[in-house]
């Protein structure tokens, strides 16, 4: 008795150490600039999960970080030919709708898209077109094609993206090819206009083409729609248009990584981002639209009826759609990189 009592007085007099239960995390890799600073942060005080969140700049980089295995991320954020990259290569797991109820907002177009049917393997979010911008005050009549870029009258003073699916847009639309050709014979007549145009170029240019523009030291610039929404507000002489032969479209969504070290989390996060709410202020602050019909009705008058955000369906109806181009590739690797050698 003596013993068990003794035992029961140290039991009794020893000190209970909560061991604090570890901070929920989420690791997130996305593009820069397309997710605001603000929506990161609201959610991690609605939900107290900490986000890492780590920027790349091509779907190549996000391929290849995710390939090389151990990335550490939950969410990832590819545009809509690497969701097919990504899939084939089992580096994206099949999403369990049950956990995102909110994906049932999503615009019916964004529900059925053909890179991934059914929305199996990524969430649709903010979505674009690939154009021209130009400033009005240094071009002679309003810029409506293609053709202007290969115009001598605006040497040295016109910018292609640094960005080879891109520049190859402009190279096979000129041609009257679509943007998503796998056709050898094409791409190397694209891979020549591209040649031909280079030294009229004042240069590749994917990070501020939009200064440019705006300053005039560019009249005429291959153009993301996002990026240049802010030169266009800051300026009015800065326009952008798809051109008559068609730009084309792109969807960023997201998805979780096969291999992510907190899934649970990532189900949160995406369920969050596709909130009418959310995704309101998402284009709000980011200039961009996003895949969620009721946000729409969130959003001041000006920007739903701006045509750099929302562009009308009629000038939609003639944008290409860049999916994987599957063993086609290589020919436009082969061509960009006699692009660029080229003086």
């Amino acid at each position: 008795m003596l013993a068990a009592g003794l035992s029961l007085s140290v039991l009794m007099a020893a000190p209970v150490v909560m061991t604090p239960a570890a901070a929920e995390e989420l690791a997130v890799y996305a593009w820069s600039g397309e997710l605001p600073d603000a929506i990161v942060k609201d959610f991690e005080k609605e939900t107290g999960i900490t986000v890492r969140f780590d920027t790349f700049d091509s779907n190549e980089s996000l391929i290849a970080k995710l390939s090389a295995g151990g990335s550490g991320y939950d969410v990832v954020n590819p545009s809509q030919y690497a969701v097919q990259i990504l899939a084939k290569k089992g580096l994206i797991v099949d999403l369990d709708h049950a956990k995102i109820p909110n994906l049932a907002g999503l615009s019916p177009s964004f529900k059925t898209v053909s890179y991934d049917p059914g929305n199996k393997v990524s969430v649709p979010y903010v979505w674009g077109t690939t154009g021209l911008a130009y400033n009005s005050d240094c071009v002679k009549e309003p810029i409506t094609s293609w053709k202007a870029m290969w115009d001598p009258q605006y040497k040295g003073r016109i910018y292609m993206l640094d960005n080879m699916l891109a520049a190859y847009i402009a190279g096979l639309q000129v041609n009257g090819f679509k943007a998503n050709s796998t056709s050898q014979a094409e791409i190397e007549k694209a891979t020549q206009s591209l040649i031909e145009q280079k030294p009229l170029l004042g240069g590749y240019n994917s990070t501020n083409f939009a200064d440019l523009v705006s300053s005039g030291e560019a009249c005429i610039v291959e153009a993301w729609s996002g990026n240049v929404l802010q030169a266009i507000k800051d300026n009015p002489k800065v326009k952008y248009v798809l051109p008559s032969e068609g730009g084309t479209m792109w969807v960023d969504g997201y998805a979780v990584a096969k291999d992510a070290p907190n899934p649970d989390a990532a189900y949160k996060f995406l369920n969050y981002l596709l909130r009418p709410d959310v995704a309101a202020k998402t284009t709000e602050l980011a200039q961009l639209a996003t895949s969620v019909e009721a946000s729409k009705e969130k959003l001041p008058a000006d920007i739903v009826k701006n045509t750099a955000i929302f562009p009308p369906p009629e000038s939609l109806a003639k944008a290409d759609f860049i999916l994987d181009l599957g063993p086609a590739t290589k020919f436009y690797q082969d061509g960009w990189t006699k692009v660029k050698a080229a003086p």
